[in-house]
Formats: structure tokens, sequence, C-alpha cells
């Protein structure tokens, strides 16, 4: 089995962004990572926030973590590396790397854990079937 998928997105540092130093605000880093989660969905279709609510579920953050290394500024184009982490159990874990696209330099890294939870908003335990028959799919040796 596949342990690992990533994709690769891109975005551009809005002002609204930045902060009083004219450098990307930290807390902005968190929605880059969001951008990225979101990226891999579609690329790697039945895992997306769409496929989740369709479903009645839910996957709110439960573990975050950034370390931040050179700054970004406005109109900087970012590349955001997204990658999946399988960890058996009812989550979803992410790692994210942030680079500056115009000399690859990398900006801030980071993790994520999601649980699910259910339209009640009860912690599942055991896997979605949705989340089962996408990890089926994409982690699956013969891909």
């Amino acid at each position: 089995m596949r342990r690992e998928l990533e994709d690769v997105c891109r975005v551009v540092v809005k002002f609204s962004e930045i902060d009083s130093m004219r450098r990307v605000w930290h807390g902005s880093y968190v929605t880059y990572f969001e951008d990225g989660r979101e990226s891999f969905g579609r690329h790697y279709p039945g895992i997306g926030y769409a496929d989740m609510q369709r479903e009645g579920i839910y996957a709110p953050i439960y573990d975050l973590h950034a370390k931040y290394f050179a700054p970004l500024r406005v109109n900087d184009e970012v590349e955001i590396h997204t990658r999946y982490i399988f960890h058996p159990g009812a989550r979803l874990d992410y790692q994210y790397q942030v680079f500056r696209a115009s000399d690859h330099v990398l900006c801030a890294e980071g993790a994520t854990t999601q649980l699910f939870i259910d339209g009640q908003e009860q912690l599942m335990l055991d896997l979605p079937d949705y989340y089962r028959q996408w990890q089926q799919k994409w982690l699956s040796d013969e891909r």
C-alpha cells in the first residue's frame, strides 16, 4: 500500500494577507494549508470537502503545527506542496511545504491532523465508508 500522495498548487499573495511589516502575516499560512487541502481534494477526487458534506461527515482540524523560515510579500507567487500521510484510524493527516515560486525558497512548513465527526458532531472511531473507498482507490499498489 502506498502511504503518501502529493499535490502542488499555486496562489498569489493578496494585500489582505500581509501585516504591518509588509510580509505575509503568520496566520495567513493556515489559509495556504487550507488551499493545499482543497487542491489535493480536486487532484485525488473522493476526499474533498464536498465529498464529506454529501456523506454528512466533517473533518475539523484537531492539531496544527507550523514553522516559518522566509518571508512572502504581496504579489509573490506561492507554491504549496500538500502531502497526505497515511495513518490507520479515522483521521486525515497532511504535511505542507510553502515555497516562494520565484526562487523556490522554503518559506514555511507545517502539518495538520483532522478527525472525522458525524452529523450529530460525534467523534467517529471507524473509517467512514467514503474514506475507506478513497483509500482503496488511491493508496492501492496497483496505481
